[in-house]
């Protein structure tokens, strides 16, 4: 219970630092949000340009899932290398 808790106070930002770099994060936001870049980065700032914005638990699992499945294409292509 703690640690959902710590997670959830955890921006996705923070959590997907290591990795901000090597991703089309405009692809992702088209892909799998059905959203402009530019809504992405609102969210990863944590302000939409009127109020403070975060993702939503619903978004949250989308962007897990986006993930996951970007990890299974990449792993895919590297063994078929």
């Amino acid at each position: 219970m703690e640690e959902t808790l710590v997670k959830k106070q955890t921006s996705v930002r923070r959590i997907l630092d290591p990795i901000i770099l090597n991703i089309s994060w405009a692809e992702i936001s088209k892909e799998y949000f059905g959203k402009s870049r530019s809504w992405l980065y609102q969210k990863f700032t944590g302000y939409n340009g009127h109020a403070e914005t975060d993702f939503t638990e619903k978004e949250r699992d989308i962007m897990k899932n986006a993930l996951y499945d970007l990890a299974d294409k990449i792993r895919y292509a590297a063994d078929n290398i």
